[in-house]
This record gives C-alpha cells, sequence and structure tokens, in this order.
C-alpha cells in the first residue's frame, strides 16, 4: 500500500501519491510496518489483524484537494480511536487511460484507552474489569450496517468538498436501484482483464460508457428542481446573514453604550471635583465672616516688672541713706516672721469652753 521495503523499487507501483499513518502506539511510534508486523504476529487466529477501505477519489480535484479530501474523511471515521495507515494511488485507469485515484484506509479495529501496553498484551483479549490486565478493546465494523453508514458518511464527505472548491459534480452512496436507476451496475474488471480484452470488445465497453454519461447528465439536466432542498438552503443562507448582522448590531450597541457609560462617569468626576472646590470655597468665606464678626479686644498694656529707680548716683548720700533704710526695714520683717514661728500653737478644746 505505502510502496515500502520490497515494494518501493517493483515496476509499476510508481503511482503513489501521498501516504501518512497516525495513532501508533508509544512501542511502534513512526514505525507503521512494525505495528502491522506485531498485529500478525500477536493477534488472536479467529480476529481480524487489520480492516481495509478501499475508496475512489474524484478526478475533479487536484493532489492537494484529494489529500484533504482523505485526511477529512479519516478525522471523521477514524479519529484518535484507531492505529491507522493510508495511502492515495493514482495510476492511470487501464481502459479509457487518464487518471484513476483512490485510497487505502487501514486501520486496527483495537480503539486505544491511554494505557500502556507492550506489542504482545496490545493484541490480548479485552478485560472488561481490569483493561489495564488486558488487550485494547475491539470496534468490530465488518457488519453490512456497519459499511452502509461509512459508504454515506464518504458520500457526504465527498460532496461538501465538491461543494468548498466550486464543482457541480455529486455522488450518491446508494444502489442504482434505490436511486431509480433501472440498469445494471458496471462490474470493475481490472487492469489484467483489461488486457485480455478484444479491440472491439474495449470499444463496446467505452461507448456504453459514454452513452450512461450522458444520459446521467441528460436526466439531471430534466430533473424537476428539488424545490424543498432549495428552499431550506435559500432559508439556512438567509438565517446565516441574519445572525450575522444580529452579531454587528449587537456589537455596535456594546461600544455605544461601554462609550456612553465611559462619559456619564468622567462627567460625575468632574462634577464631583467642582462641588468640593465650591465646598472648600464656602468654608473659607465663612471662615472669613466669622473673623470679621468677632469683637477685637484690646491687649491689656503690660506692667514693668520693676518701677524705674530714681536717677541716683551710687555713690551719693541719698543712695546710703535709701540702702541703710530697706536693709533696716528687710531686717525688722524677718525678726517679726521668726518671733511667730517660735510662739506654740493654741490647744484644740475636747469639750465646751466654759468662761469662769
Amino acid at each position: 500500500m505505502a510502496r515500502e521495503g520490497r515494494y518501493a523499487e517493483r515496476a509499476g507501483y510508481e503511482d503513489l501519491e501521498a501516504t501518512g499513518y497516525g495513532n501508533l502506539p508509544a512501542w511502534a511510534e513512526g514505525e507503521p510496518a512494525l505495528f502491522w508486523t506485531a498485529a500478525d504476529r500477536h493477534e488472536r487466529a479467529n480476529g481480524a489483524t487489520y480492516r481495509e477501505i478501499e475508496i475512489a477519489l474524484p478526478r475533479e480535484l487536484n493532489p492537494a484537494q484529494r489529500q484533504a479530501l482523505v485526511l477529512d474523511f479519516i478525522r471523521q471515521e477514524i479519529g484518535e480511536r484507531h492505529a491507522h495507515q493510508w495511502a492515495i494511488h493514482n495510476p492511470g485507469a487501464a481502459l479509457a487511460g487518464g487518471e484513476q485515484p483512490h485510497a487505502h484506509l487501514m486501520y486496527s479495529e483495537r480503539t486505544l484507552d491511554g494505557i500502556e501496553r507492550d506489542p504482545e498484551q496490545y493484541f490480548k483479549r479485552y478485560n472488561g474489569k481490569h483493561p489495564e490486565l488486558g488487550g485494547c478493546r475491539k470496534d468490530s465494523a465488518g457488519t453490512e450496517e456497519r459499511l452502509l453508514e461509512t459508504r454515506q458518511r464518504w458520500a457526504e464527505v465527498q460532496n461538501a468538498h465538491f461543494q468548498q472548491h466550486g464543482h457541480a459534480a455529486r455522488v450518491d452512496h446508494r444502489s442504482l436501484a434505490d436511486q431509480g436507476i433501472d440498469r445494471a451496475p458496471e462490474q470493475h474488471l481490472g487492469g489484467r482483464r483489461v488486457r485480455q480484452l478484444a479491440p472491439e470488445q474495449r470499444e463496446a465497453l467505452l461507448e456504453r460508457r459514454e452513452a450512461e454519461d450522458e444520459l446521467r447528465q441528460s436526466q439531471r439536466e430534466l430533473a424537476p428542481l428539488d424545490l424543498s432542498q432549495h428552499l431550506h438552503e435559500l432559508t439556512a443562507a438567509a438565517q446565516h446573514r441574519e445572525q450575522e448582522e444580529q452579531a454587528a448590531r449587537m456589537a455596535e450597541a456594546r461600544a455605544y453604550c461601554r462609550q456612553a457609560l465611559d462619559e456619564f462617569r468622567a462627567e460625575l468626576a468632574r462634577q464631583a471635583e467642582r462641588e468640593r472646590a465650591l465646598e472648600a470655597e464656602r468654608e473659607r468665606l465663612q471662615r472669613l465672616e466669622a473673623e470679621r464678626e468677632r469683637p477685637q479686644r484690646p491687649e491689656p498694656e503690660q506692667a514693668p516688672l520693676l518701677e524705674p529707680l530714681p536717677a541716683i548716683g551710687i555713690g551719693s548720700p541719698a543712695f546710703a541713706e535709701r540702702l541703710q533704710a530697706a536693709l533696716a526695714e528687710t531686717m525688722e520683717q524677718l525678726q517679726a516672721q521668726r518671733e511667730q514661728a517660735q510662739e506654740p500653737p493654741p490647744q484644740r478644746s475636747r469639750g465646751f469652753d466654759m468662761e469662769p
């Protein structure tokens, strides 16, 4: 599939367009061949080593678009649940020539659960009570119901990529009978059987294909327009536009409200500042008015500490007489204080004082 190993240089295997892998366990990281070898060795004898999905790819898409289509399908179908490997081949068509792109997807039915296991344990039987003691759980996809669901999902993702890249072509996963087409499906011959056909048989097959393609094209052109589907698409587009316009209006309204709120808060701050300034000015004026109305008391004159002495010279007779008088007066006061201190204190009466 990936044209590796002994198939790398094999003639006729130059058709590999792209390849890749994913979700490999740690012991096989970067080596998908090691994973499949371990699956062949350790998987139960009656168990499927791998599942393979082979899908035809549209010629309308270029190689990069085809690879994106395959990866998108793998994300939806496999996700992060199964170890897998894929490859896109584009050999020449054996009958009509030209491109014949298709993809191979191999994946293990073992479901990853985050538990580290060695190669032998990885493919053991699952242990429901103790998952760490058993192997990975298997998700069997080999039923007809699962196959039909896979075909439907592949058609849906393919049509989505057709629409994304502007192609009018569409595919239908249903059988010809379910689509109301009254003809037998064409059998795939393969390169070997085509080479065994006679020239006239090849020509007949090509003419039949061309006629069937023209018939399908004319049926698509003459088929009545599916008004319900068309109306549904128009309604969905209108709803999408309305939602976008409503979201834009809401964003504009929120921006306007934020701007108005910011301006209102700024105005409140400015008004509060003006009120504080006015209040401070009122308090200042009130203090000035109170000071003006308060009566002014005259300040008392401070008496001199000492009476001024007459201008008397120290050596004059008058000064000597006055000094002697002051000394005599001072001595008399001291003598009186001394006598007063020596007098005994009067005795306190213990009863009624009786005069004789």
